[in-house]
């Protein structure tokens, strides 16, 4: 598919889409590429999982469901961008699996500004939740828009340093569901001052599979990812994680090698990332004047394809039976496996869509697929 969305009943169609079980970001982009409308693409779902393997039918939203989105949204002051709206983030569109639906709220402006995000550990020290705020109000000054995920510890900070000059909250949930209950106050704050993104439907309750979903997000929007105390095990070592696969540059703040919160920092700095002692480090890597190292287009953005051109009404049942046989619990490359099973790219493509919708295979990030 080429070219935003357009019309009202197309988009609400590309919204029931992208919310019907089993629909993850690629394979929404996959089935426009496939089927060129979401009307024709909704039309295709069920008879595509039940060649998968699925035996009760798919759960596809409603129209009715879709409208009490709109309306919500509405309700309370946000708006739907659809992937390849002219005011959809376009590096967040460059990631291989963008949100097809992205919620707003508050000044919208702010996702096509140059961005950067600061994210750390949820128990923060004193000292770093104050150097994550003096960062961010000096990057905010510089020209920046920073982002993070309105955690508590150091995504606090750095919402807060930044309020005055431009801040972005990625939300795990819903638009209006507020996680952590105390952050309430900022909320409002960045809803006013600065911008909430989802792309879950408002209402979504915040569950814990969704936050690795909303670091890509984070990651997604800004040009770089820095890193201000994180355990060896962390959310935030998953954002760098991210963000490098992305083409992001990451950095890291150093701390004592005897405070745990910041053993994860201390590694990305070992493995190459760039050290933050201050603003300055940061701005002599990148600046807001800089070309970002995905290259925006200049003209109306098109929706990059996914599936390809090509794909056949249906997958064979060899294709489907090679696919299976070659995965298992761990994920494997998808481009990996198109080359093991030695048939039609195309055939096994399909395959794989079919097998997803019934419930047969998993998504993973880096392109990477596995047995359900």
């Amino acid at each position: 598919m080429a070219g935003p969305i357009t019309g009202a009943e197309a988009r609400l169609d590309a919204i029931r889409l992208a919310r019907s079980e089993r629909v993850g970001p690629i394979t929404f982009r996959s089935l426009l590429a496939r089927f060129a409308s979401p009307a024709k693409a909704l039309a295709a779902l069920p008879a595509m999982a039940r060649r998968g393997g699925r035996a009760k039918p798919l759960r596809v939203t409603t129209r009715e469901e879709a409208r009490a989105e709109l309306a919500h949204a509405e309700k309370i002051g946000a708006h739907l961008l659809l992937l390849g709206d002219a005011g959809y983030p376009r590096l967040l569109a460059a990631i291989e699996d963008p949100p097809p639906v992205l919620t707003v709220q508050g000044h919208a402006n702010l996702l096509t500004r140059p961005a950067i995000a600061i994210v750390g550990a949820r128990n923060a020290s004193l000292n770093g939740r104050r150097f994550a705020e003096q960062l961010a109000r000096d990057l905010g000054q510089a020209g920046f828009v920073v982002v993070s995920g309105m955690a508590r510890g150091i995504d606090t900070a750095a919402h807060t340093g930044a309020l005055p000059t431009g801040t972005i909250a990625a939300m795990a949930g819903g638009i209006d569901v507020i996680y952590p209950p105390e952050n309430a106050d900022l909320h409002a704050r960045i809803v006013e001052a600065g911008a909430a993104v989802s792309e879950q439907p408002p209402g979504m309750e915040t569950r814990s599979q969704l936050f690795p979903r909303r670091n890509r997000i984070i990651s997604g929007l800004s040009r770089g990812v820095i890193i201000v105390e994180a355990a060896k095990r962390s959310g935030s070592l998953l954002t760098a994680r991210i963000a490098g696969d992305q083409g992001r540059d990451v950095f890291a703040v150093p701390g004592s090698p005897a405070d745990p919160r910041a053993a994860g920092a201390n590694a990305l700095l070992k493995d190459g990332a760039v050290l933050v002692r201050d603003a300055q480090d940061v701005l002599a890597e990148i600046s807001p004047q800089d070309e970002p190292e995905l290259r925006e287009p200049s003209g109306p953005f098109d929706v990059p394809p996914a599936g390809g051109p090509g794909l056949p009404e249906a997958a064979s049942q060899e294709a489907r039976e090679a696919v299976l046989e070659r995965l298992t619990v761990a994920p494997t490359a998808v481009d990996e496996l198109l080359r093991d099973c030695q048939l039609p790219a195309p055939d096994v493509l399909m395959a794989i869509l079919e097998l997803e919708l019934a419930g047969e295979i998993s998504r993973h990030p880096g392109n990477r697929i596995s047995l359900a």
